[in-house]
């Protein structure tokens, strides 16, 4: 991968320009409508719990050296040198079957074009039960051959497009492509970084099935001229035969963000790949149960945890910019546990999501 040297002078000029700059607002506790999904927001209690949190950080970590607290590895690369953490635990999963999955998609005939609801109905009566089957209709054969021929490649990415045309993105059966991938296939990403687009990014947590664990890497910057080693590394993560990517809110935000990134020092994007956002089907499932679709929120619903001295994702660049200017390492120390924590909790929601609409009977 060919990468362009930036001089070592990018950390300082980025902590000139972050320092000062808001881009989330505080809210009042309860207001729903605000909440959303989005971390652009913190709730006041969310807010002065933060602030407090982080003049204990620096009062407890004053003294404490990097490599004692953060227990990694540095890499290096044509990007130059990142820090790297590794983390694992045991991660259950649902059992895939790709031929429950294909056997699914051949007896849905509205994915081939010009069968509607009604339409199906009417073949249904006549005896027509499956996509083989309108190989013998006189006017639907040769659109139901495009769509056994597209199914019989079994590329990913050609069914979630042929899936697309017919249903939203946010439907079952797009989730259901997931079937088509090993677990170890998964590439869970999630970043953080110093605001909005056009930024560093500081962290990136990637998440990966591993010997039976799931394994959470990740790549922490001590100074922002560590960015383009840690995006090396990250697109090494996603460019795999088999990968497909998993976030949450990714489509909109952190694969655009990354590519902005990689544009920004002369790299090549990552090729495309199945990519399934979590947010996606989490507002599907439970819209009109949480007021709230962040990752924070479903995972104390959904999954029972409830976080404690996090920091919410959008005082992140404060945190760190507090940390590049005192080289306290104690900011540092809860977004990288909220970083892990995001990757943990965003795999668990979606092998939650596939077990509740593919999972064995």
């Amino acid at each position: 991968m060919s990468v362009i040297p930036v001089p070592a002078r990018i950390g300082a000029l980025w902590q000139q320009r972050i320092q000062g700059l808001q881009e989330y607002e505080v809210i009042r506790d309860g207001n729903v409508f605000g909440a959303g999904f989005s971390n652009s927001m913190v709730f006041s209690t969310e807010y002065e719990q933060a602030r407090r949190y982080l003049e204990t950080l620096l009062s407890r970590y004053q003294d404490t050296r990097f490599d004692a607290q953060f227990q990694g590895r540095e890499v290096f690369n044509e990007g130059g040198t990142c820090f790297t953490l590794e983390y694992r635990q045991d991660l259950s999963h649902p059992a895939v079957d790709r031929d429950r999955f294909m056997t699914h998609l051949m007896g849905d005939m509205t994915l081939v074009h010009g069968v509607g609801p009604v339409t199906r109905r009417n073949l249904e009566s006549r005896g027509y039960r499956s996509i083989p089957d309108l190989l013998q209709h006189p006017v639907l054969k040769n659109r139901a051959r495009q769509v056994l021929t597209c199914l019989s490649e079994g590329k990913t990415l050609s069914i979630m497009e042929l899936i697309g045309t017919r249903y939203p993105k946010s439907h079952a059966t797009m989730l259901g492509t997931a079937e088509l991938h090993e677990p170890e296939d998964f590439v869970f990403l999630d970043i953080e970084t110093l605001g909005m687009f056009s930024r560093p990014v500081i962290l990136f947590g990637i998440g990966v099935i591993d010997n039976g664990q799931f394994a959470v890497h990740q790549y922490l910057l001590r100074d922002i001229a560590e960015e383009q080693a840690a995006l090396v590394e990250t697109v090494y993560h996603l460019s795999g035969n088999r990968v497909a990517l998993v976030t949450f809110n990714g489509k909109s935000f952190d694969l655009p963000y990354i590519i902005d990134r990689l544009a920004y020092y002369g790299m090549k994007s990552p090729v495309r790949m199945p990519h399934f956002d979590v947010l996606h089907f989490s507002r599907r499932r439970w819209k009109d149960r949480f007021s709230s679709m962040r990752l924070a929120t479903l995972e104390r619903e959904v999954l029972g945890v409830c976080r404690n001295d996090d920091v919410p994702g959008a005082m992140v660049p404060e945190f760190y910019e507090t940390y590049l200017r005192s080289r306290n390492i104690g900011p540092l120390v809860p977004i990288v546990e909220h970083n892990r924590q995001d990757v943990i909790s965003l795999a668990r929601i979606f092998f939650y999501l596939l077990e509740e609409s593919y999972g064995c009977q």
